[in-house]
């Protein structure tokens, strides 16, 4: 039964529209945890133990990330560890949190790259849990991506090595991936900023612009200090915290003295980022937007506001003719959450001082080759469902009606060849869909329905992760490099955990 289904008998059977659910059991026999039983899983939360939104300073100075040293002294090979393990930190003055962070780091680390470098990174786990590295986005060997079949088990270690190609330059992150626990690795604070750098700076249009970093992650944090565990809502809806930090702070400020490029990551379990940047009347400034996950558009767009699903990336130019005092908003958005929950509220996000600072952006910004015809069609439907089984409300999330398992090959690609993929949402709530290997050109999106509107064309752009809203359809062209097992899943990371994803093999 779907989900509109179970609403309009729900509301006969019980008077309401909807309970809070506990979900079913996903995967076989492969060590796959289901939502009920996901670690650190409560009933429904309690507001009052949750810290008050006055509790953390804000209009602090927004921190810099903090670079990871590279160790090597060779200018073309790049080497570090990263160390996760638990570690203190007062969020609240006298109230020490317990976070998980990479190097004792509380502040998201940022590593910077440069096309063709060699890579070798090694990761300790200090953790009570098995973990791994993922470089989301970057187009490195599957065995190298720090996928769940390669989880490092605590106390252990591995090195990953890779070369990044030529022209892969953009705005990457990394994150840990293993099965059923990637939600609260990252809830808890693992996760760090990558950019790779063009081998020739000649090559970026924007090279000369100064760079702000703002990382965007999300606090659900108790009033005692503590780390909050999901609640039912989070399992389902995935978990949003009451604060949202940029690169560890709250509700930060940054002053630009000129145009600025800005690199923003969407780091968060769930949230949606519909950004919008104000002036003190609460008037829309313009948002240019000159990149996406893969690096640099081919042309810079305006809007008003520019929607970042979890796990995406932007790039901003800030400029202005004149002085001005800005906020960034993330607006109220509405991706069709279930249970009695309200759509996401507006957050302020950042203060922004700007001094005036005309700016023209070249015409140009980048070439974007078109990957030609496609040789094979992918097909892929999102789906969820509602039950009564065992006398309790669940629900599970699938891809292609199938719960993910670890030993199971959902799709079959071939190195080298463009594959179309076309991805139906047939859920009611948005998922934004991230696959492994590198990036795609996405075409064009339309609704499942035809009747509800003209397909949306997309000027090229590169692309690892794209979100679907209810009813929507996305259809991207990709080429896989490697031989190996890819991951697709959707990046709302209790979704993912409770088996919204498949297996790719590479051949």
């Amino acid at each position: 039964m779907d989900r509109r289904q179970f609403l309009s008998r729900g509301v006969g059977l019980l008077g309401v529209a909807v309970i809070p659910v506990a979900c079913a059991k996903v995967g076989s026999d492969h060590g796959m945890p289901s939502m009920q039983g996901m670690k650190g899983m409560g009933g429904m939360a309690d507001p009052s133990a949750l810290a008050a939104l006055d509790v953390l300073p804000t209009g602090l100075a927004v921190p810099s990330l903090p670079l990871l040293i590279n160790q090597s002294t060779d200018v073309n090979h790049f080497k570090a560890t990263l160390t996760a393990a638990p570690m203190q930190h007062a969020f609240i003055a006298g109230k020490p949190t317990t976070v998980w962070a990479y190097n004792g780091s509380p502040t998201p680390l940022l590593i910077e790259l440069i096309e063709g470098m060699s890579v070798e990174i090694e990761l300790i786990n200090q953790l009570p849990q098995e973990t791994t590295l993922h470089w989301h986005g970057l187009p490195v060997p599957p065995e190298e991506d720090g996928g769940p079949q390669e989880a490092v088990p605590p106390q252990g270690r591995r090195t990953y090595r890779f070369v990044l190609p030529e022209a892969c330059a953009g705005t990457y992150w990394f994150h840990p991936h293993p099965h059923g626990t990637t939600h609260e690795q990252v809830f808890r604070g693992l996760a760090g900023a990558i950019i790779v750098r063009p081998k020739l700076t000649s090559s970026d249009a924007l090279g000369v612009l100064p760079e702000t970093h703002l990382f965007v992650t999300d606090l659900k944090l108790n009033a005692d200090g503590s780390i909050a565990d999901n609640d039912m809502n989070d399992e389902m809806n995935g978990r949003e915290g009451q604060f949202l930090l940029v690169n560890g702070a709250y509700q930060p400020a940054v002053s630009l003295a000129q145009a600025t490029r800005v690199r923003l990551w969407n780091a968060t379990n769930a949230r949606f980022l519909n950004l919008q940047l104000q002036d003190m009347t609460g008037q829309a400034a313009k948002l240019v937007q000159v990149g996406t996950d893969g690096g640099l558009l081919a042309q810079a767009q305006q809007a008003q506001t520019v929607l970042v699903s979890p796990a995406e990336r932007v790039e901003l130019c800030l400029s202005s003719k004149e002085a001005a005092t800005l906020n960034l908003h993330a607006l109220t958005y509405s991706q069709g959450k279930m249970g009695m929950v309200q759509p996401t509220p507006a957050r302020k996000l950042l203060a922004v001082q700007l001094a005036a600072s005309a700016l023209v952006l070249p015409q140009r910004l980048r070439d974007i080759m078109p990957l030609g015809a496609a040789v094979r069609q992918q097909r892929v439907r999102l789906s969820e469902t509602m039950s009564m089984a065992g006398g309790m409300h669940n629900m599970s999330f699938y891809i292609n009606d199938k719960q993910f398992d670890m030993s199971r090959i959902d799709f079959t690609s071939k190195v080298g060849e463009v594959e179309e993929w076309v991805i139906d949402n047939t859920s009611d709530m948005d998922h934004p869909v991230h696959i492994h290997g590198g990036q795609f050109q996405l075409q064009r999106r339309e609704w499942i329905d035809a009747s509800r509107g003209a397909p949306t064309q997309y000027a090229l752009s590169l692309k690892d992760t794209v979100n679907l809203r209810s009813g929507e359809r996305v259809v991207f062209k990709m080429i896989q490099r490697h031989q190996g097992v890819r991951m697709l899943h959707c990046h709302i990371l209790e979704h993912e955990d409770a088996g919204m994803m498949a297996n790719v093999s590479v051949v």
